[in-house]
């Protein structure tokens, strides 16, 4: 009888040792909404991440900016207060300023060539830089390319934007493309925009039509004209706080979940944008597509600016390496 009282006895601390091994938990905010790409790939990651731990890690998903917005997340992450975000290009470019090189304006033709530069070298160097800054860069996952929406009327030339009070990200790249194509430029947390949109603070937006769509923008919106102007990633990083504390087995796990959902996240977005058009017709959005050629001379300056400036050498960088993957 001792034998086995000793046999429950030892497997019940078993038991209560997986027991608190589960307890660890982490958390992965976001601002975007459900039905994303963005948070279906979080979504994705934390399920993959609990798999791979047999339940000893679980990773609960903020969405729509419950941890905050993107740039106080990553206040946090750097912290350790937060341990993942999807961020966001232009607030983590307040952090580590190369990550505006991505944003120029026109940069990628479609989403493969953008990927296929984030993959490679400079995408590599953009982690070293990141890491330094302490995030450890996970993936970088698609925000879509961004076309400017409003209720005014179509936007056919760099004329039509004059006078349109336009919304963008805390983002200087952003910022300096509709400046030189001349929208008043407004900088509101996207948390804040449908509201600032349907009070008339802003006549209009730009954004990839996925956000346009699970935001549902389209209620307080009429026109979506696909300038193309930008590129968006999201950075899928890491507070190095919380990366640090992994074990090698763990770190793996993470890096393997993180290149599952980076795949999930983009093919998720190639999808939405071909298909989503019809959709939003259907709830009346008019849709037009300009010449871009003058847009294109529009914001010429932004670029100028851009490589003249103090991160002009990778910002070279970058556009050497889009061109060549075009």
């Amino acid at each position: 009888m001792k034998a086995i009282y000793k046999t429950i006895a030892v497997a019940a601390l078993a038991l209560c040792g997986m027991a608190a091994q589960a307890q660890t938990k982490m958390t992965l905010g976001h601002n975007a909404a459900l039905g994303n790409p963005k948070h279906d790939a979080s979504v994705k990651f934390a399920e993959l991440v609990k798999a791979g731990t047999q339940g000893r890690i679980e990773i609960q998903v903020a969405p729509a900016a419950q941890l905050g917005d993107d740039v106080p997340i990553l206040t946090s992450l750097r912290t350790g207060a937060v341990d993942l975000s999807a961020n966001s290009q232009g607030a983590i470019s307040s952090v580590v300023p190369e990550f505006a090189a991505l944003g120029m304006p026109f940069l990628f033709p479609n989403l493969q060539a953008a990927w296929k530069v984030m993959d490679g070298p400079v995408g590599q160097e953009l982690a070293k830089i990141t890491e330094g800054k302490g995030m450890v860069v996970l993936g970088y996952w698609d925000n879509g390319i961004r076309h400017v929406s409003n209720k005014l009327r179509p936007i056919n030339t760099p004329a039509d934007m004059k006078g349109i009070k336009l919304r963008t990200p805390p983002d200087p790249v952003t910022i300096d493309i509709m400046q030189s194509l001349g929208a008043d430029a407004q900088q509101i947390k996207f948390s804040e925009l449908y509201v600032a949109l349907q009070q008339g603070v802003v006549d209009g937006q730009e954004n990839p039509l996925m956000n346009i769509w699970s935001s549902k923008l389209y209620e307080v919106q009429k026109y979506i004209s696909y300038t193309a102007h930008k590129y968006e990633m999201t950075p899928f990083v890491m507070s190095k706080r919380s990366y640090d504390r992994l074990s090698a087995a763990d770190r793996k796990v993470f890096h393997d979940a993180a290149a599952e959902a980076t795949k999930f996240n983009r093919q998720a977005s190639l999808e939405s944008d071909q298909k989503l058009e019809g959709e939003l017709k259907a709830k009346g959005i008019q849709f037009n597509r300009p010449d871009l050629a003058p847009f294109v001379k529009a914001t010429e300056p932004v670029v100028e600016k851009w490589t003249a400036g103090p991160q002009g050498d990778f910002v070279r960088k970058v556009v050497a390496a889009a061109r060549a993957a075009k």
